[in-house]
């Protein structure tokens, strides 16, 4: 039986858009025409937020092709974490499921630690990666409510994905909902 990993934030790491570089360049080159756009997403790609010292890296595909896809990422080290079929799904979104399917991968264990997704353009978990990302980065405010929930859940729960998660995914629905509101303030409600 296998130690649970314990759950940790750190403060937010200067290297961190560094790294997604060094960590996108390979698979932009072994993805070629099948990405669309590589983004860096989640807490490590808000300048100022905390973060668990992980990269996540969203892959936007025109079709959520699993073969090529899975076959291009495993040649450079990547595990497809082939149990895992979905996003955490909203509670607006319960009856549309198709738009929270996603293929999810663990990076090399010779390299820092990366999550990346995949998933269609259009969908909505695709856009809601990258509006969360550009709500918190425009509202210092949030992000910092933001961490400190992280903070509280890593405390509470260090060694407990499930109950973090049952957590941090409902909030990030909270923030959403201002996150969407915001960009139809800004006329941001197609983030790049």
């Amino acid at each position: 039986m296998s130690t649970p990993t314990t759950i940790e934030i750190v403060p937010y790491d200067e290297a961190w858009p560094v790294q997604f570089q060094q960590v996108a360049a390979p698979i932009r080159a072994a993805l070629g025409d099948l990405a669309l756009s590589i983004d860096h997403i989640g807490s490590t790609s808000v300048p100022g937020l905390a973060a668990k010292d992980v990269i996540d890296v969203q892959v936007t595909v025109a079709e959520l092709e699993q073969e090529p896809i899975v076959t291009a990422l495993t040649g450079l080290g990547y595990v497809h974490l082939d149990w895992i079929s979905g996003d955490h799904i909203p509670p607006s979104y319960d009856e549309q499921p198709d738009e929270w399917q996603k293929l999810i991968f663990r990076g090399p264990e010779d390299q820092r630690r990366v999550n990346l997704h995949v998933r269609e353009a259009g969908r909505a978990n695709q856009r809601y990666a990258l509006l969360f990302r550009d709500y918190l980065r425009a509202d210092p405010l949030a992000a910092g409510a933001y961490a400190q929930i992280k903070h509280a859940l890593a405390r509470l729960h260090p060694t407990d994905q499930d109950a973090y998660y049952d957590v941090k995914d409902p909030v990030c629905d909270i923030i959403m909902a201002a996150a969407e509101l915001w960009a139809g303030l800004t006329q941001n409600s197609r983030p790049l």
